[in-house]
């Protein structure tokens, strides 16, 4: 188990109802039973008390945990028949993003999403899931054929943002991003979005223009990271802190504002603790979402995805 910066207290007593337990297994006849169940008790209550109030800043550290399922997590448990597609057709293939073609619950879908990785080799592999134009131009590609043969669209948001790198932006990574951008508007077909990690900036954006976004309940979805906010605002990345609180990027905001359309709720824990049952959440949850869209036609499908989009802010620059 991978411990957060908040949950210290938390390992400690975790820690010590294991060496108790490791402690019996070595020493026959010893009994640990009662010392460890309270041990157990009160890491429980511990753990509801942490995630009871978390703060925007908390909820930052919680989408980024390392052990939280990634993109391929998904994919593997949610859908059969799964086919990668690879390539741009034009520079390389991006491994931040993986899509192709699949089956949910035997419905034939696109799925398309950000893998960041799970251990040292994968993640520089996967460049923590910071996707270079290639990458925008494989769901463009994905969407395309989507598109053509009336396959519905899931995207699985999960970036600290697009790579900034030289040779990104030498090859239009805001182009790219605005294309794909630009694609989801246009689909003709069902397009659902989850936010099941970070979702940073336009790099997020690029896969979550769509008729539904849901949301992780721990997760974030904001226009730039509370560290980058913090030092273009004050100059010092340590205040991230107030920058968190400031972005409005908690599931619990964004519903509110209408940025989103749904939260799913995650294990007492975050999704770390309850890797199958948030899986299983998020499967129920992009089914349910894409039941409201049967009998719908292409013209419909489009006009309310951008309907949807549009009225955004509206009310407040009418007041």
């Amino acid at each position: 188990m991978t411990y957060l910066e908040f949950e210290k207290p938390l390992a400690e007593i975790e820690g010590k109802a294991e060496e108790l337990r490791a402690l019996a297994r070595k020493t026959p006849g010893m009994d640990v039973d009662k010392e460890a169940s309270a041990l157990d008790k009160k890491a429980a209550d511990m753990l509801r008390e942490l995630y009871k109030g978390l703060t925007p800043w908390r909820k930052c550290q919680v989408a980024r945990h390392p052990d939280r399922p990634h993109c391929k997590d998904y994919i593997e448990a949610l859908f059969t028949d799964f086919t990668p597609l690879a390539g741009d057709r034009n520079f390389a293939d991006d491994h931040a993003v993986m899509g192709g073609l699949a089956r949910l619950s035997d419905r034939p879908v696109v799925v398309i999403g950000h893998e960041k990785g799970h251990d040292t080799r994968t993640r520089i592999e996967r460049n923590f899931g910071m996707a270079r134009p290639e990458g925008y131009r494989k769901a463009i590609r994905l969407m395309d054929m989507a598109d053509r043969f009336n396959l519905p669209v899931i995207t699985l948001v999960d970036t600290p943002g697009a790579y900034p790198g030289k040779g990104a932006e030498e090859r239009g990574q805001a182009e790219a991003i605005a294309r794909s951008t630009e694609k989801c508007l246009e689909l003709g077909v069902p397009l659902v979005s989850v936010v099941i990690g970070e979702g940073g900036s336009g790099g997020a954006v690029a896969f979550a223009t769509a008729n539904r976004v849901a949301m992780l309940e721990h997760s974030v979805y904001s226009v730039i990271s509370p560290e980058g906010c913090a030092s273009i605002l004050w100059k010092d990345s340590d205040k991230m802190r107030e920058a968190a609180e400031a972005l409005r990027l908690t599931a619990q905001d964004l519903l509110k504002l209408g940025v989103i359309d749904r939260i799913i709720p995650e294990p007492l824990g975050g999704a770390q603790r309850g890797r199958e049952d948030t899986i299983a959440a998020v499967g129920r949850e992009i089914e349910a979402l894409l039941r409201q869209f049967d009998g719908k036609d292409r013209a419909t499908l489009k006009a309310e995805r951008r309907r949807k989009f549009l009225k955004m802010g509206a009310q407040g620059l009418a007041a």
